[in-house]
């Protein structure tokens, strides 16, 4: 297993970092203890949650994930896991998160209180990286990264970090941080895969030139790079087989992840996977990793069974005749997921 630092930290973590959003819906908590065990066995020290996890966002489970992996940390020393979680942006527009009656903001208020009450259900005193989990443009950021930088001084957040942000707003967060002398975001967590690679437009060079690591999710494409979705198949349980019955934003979503050019780029990719002689998983888990802009790949699980061709990219360097393959793909089916 690969360690890299994230951003300019002290923090260094595995190159590979477990995902729970599916803990406490898709998967019970004996199957997501499985999958944590199985996942710290093979070196993994790095864990991703939110405050708004499970998925799909529901008040009636949230928080349910975080409570989980709390009870799993309590069956490991706290100083061999790096725990990552997140506080909800605002509630009035794409996402509505299921916490505070929807009322969330990234105001003063809404992260003390946020971060208290993930701290109680981690059962930890202290979270390692504390994350915005999407923008909340409309509120200052000096209020933002002031508040963000209180927790740091209480002791409660080692570093901090965005997710879903975009390029103004990350290097606006850094001007902000640098000119009130507050911390500063050390990563962000956005969607990339080879399916999307948007990131590559204008937020890797901005990561490079301030010193932020990307923490992608979703490098499987939201599973479609497994191919599960090919042919028209809805796979029972699989995420997309329900959101495009759900309406709304999340039939929107199933729409971007599943549709005509993400299917057709990921046939292409199966058989560069397959020529390469190895899973597409692992092919999409080793390509998100092999980037010096990344520190590590988020994954996810709601079966043991799928960790096995995740962690075959453990240690995978792709060769340069299967990346060429691949941006050849890229290339000639431009943005499959818009």
């Amino acid at each position: 297993m690969g360690h890299k630092r994230l951003g300019k930290s002290a923090i260094v973590v595995s190159d590979i970092c477990m995902g729970t959003m599916t803990f406490g819906s898709s998967a019970d908590e004996a199957t997501s203890f499985r999958i944590l065990d199985r996942a710290f066995d093979a070196g993994i020290n790095f864990y991703d949650t939110a405050e708004n996890y499970p998925v799909p966002p529901d008040p009636k489970w949230a928080g349910r994930t975080e409570e989980i992996l709390g009870r799993w940390m309590k069956t490991k020393s706290r100083d061999a896991l790096i725990i990552a979680t997140k506080v909800s942006g605002p509630s009035h527009g794409w996402i509505k998160s299921a916490q505070r009656s929807a009322m969330t903001a990234l105001d003063r208020h809404n992260i003390v209180t946020a971060v208290e009450a993930s701290l109680k259900r981690l059962g930890t005193d202290y979270i390692d990286l504390y994350q915005t989990h999407w923008p909340d443009h409309g509120v200052a950021y000096d209020e933002t990264m002031l508040a963000l930088d209180e927790l740091i001084q209480a002791g409660k957040v080692r570093i901090i970090g965005c997710s879903n942000e975009t390029t103004w707003g990350l290097t606006k967060s850094v001007a902000v941080a640098e000119r009130l002398g507050t911390a500063r975001y050390q990563t962000i967590q956005n969607n990339f895969s080879l399916n999307n690679r948007r990131f590559e437009d204008e937020l890797a060079q901005a990561c490079r030139q301030e010193g932020v690591s990307l923490i992608p999710y979703s490098p499987l494409g939201g599973g479609v790079l497994s191919g599960k979705y090919q042919g028209g198949a809805t796979p029972e349980g699989a995420r997309f087989s329900s959101y495009i019955n759900l309406g709304g934003r999340h039939t929107v979503m199933a729409r971007r992840f599943v549709n005509e050019k993400s299917l057709a780029a990921t046939e292409r990719y199966m058989a560069i996977a397959a020529e390469a002689g190895m899973a597409p998983v692992t092919l999409a888990t080793a390509w998100s990793k092999q980037h010096d802009f990344v520190a590590s790949t988020i994954v996810g699980a709601t079966r043991e069974d799928q960790m096995d061709d995740i962690l075959a990219a453990t240690d995978l360097t792709l060769g340069q005749d299967v990346l060429d393959a691949i941006n050849k793909v890229s290339k000639e089916i431009l943005y499959p997921m818009g």
